[in-house]
């Protein structure tokens, strides 16, 4: 059985590529036209996954399709901070409605633009499926962001650099300059 499918799941052959995109900001499109109704667009991410090539995939009981993900599925869209240092709590609210909390089942992690060296931030959500977070929240992370060696790191690079707390959990945003 594939590592993402559920016991007593049934793996029908896929029947192509549906024609729905999911664009950057989140929006998913239908046939070129955006989806407006969300219960329909979270009836879908309910059915998304990711396999190992990358590809996502919407797999209902009777058949899977692949879609287009710009970048990633969802985006983060607010943020939530509880408490303070290595104890706060890091929340994050998709462009869906769910929260998640960075830790190290959800980990932060920044990727670097090659050709303008802009930051990407993304939290994992779940099963593969990253959220971008938007760049409004993270200008609210970046402020509170401190200077601190990763747990048993021991790279001067890494040594130097800022990021966040979440639960205990040390998230690197970038160097410190």
């Amino acid at each position: 059985m594939p590592a993402d499918q559920s016991p007593g799941q049934r793996d029908f052959p896929p029947v192509g590529d549906f024609d729905i995109r999911i664009a950057r900001d989140g929006t998913w499109y239908h046939e070129g036209a955006p989806i407006r109704r969300k219960p329909l667009v979270k009836l879908f991410a309910s059915v998304l996954w990711r396999d190992d090539d990358g590809g996502y995939w919407l797999r209902t009981p009777v058949e899977k399709g692949r879609i287009a993900v710009e970048d990633a599925p969802f985006t983060a869209v607010e943020l939530s901070v509880k408490g303070q240092g290595r104890n706060q709590v890091l929340a994050f609210r998709t462009n869906l409605d769910d929260w998640v909390e960075a830790d190290s089942a959800h980990p932060l992690r920044v990727v670097e633009d090659p050709d303008n060296g802009e930051p990407a931030p993304y939290i994992l959500v779940r099963d593969r499926l990253e959220a971008l977070i938007l760049r409004p929240v993270y200008y609210e992370l970046a402020e509170l962001a401190v200077e601190s060696p990763p747990v048993g790191r021991e790279s001067a690079k890494e040594s130097n650099c800022l990021g966040v707390w979440s639960k205990g959990e040390f998230f690197p945003l970038g160097p410190a300059r």
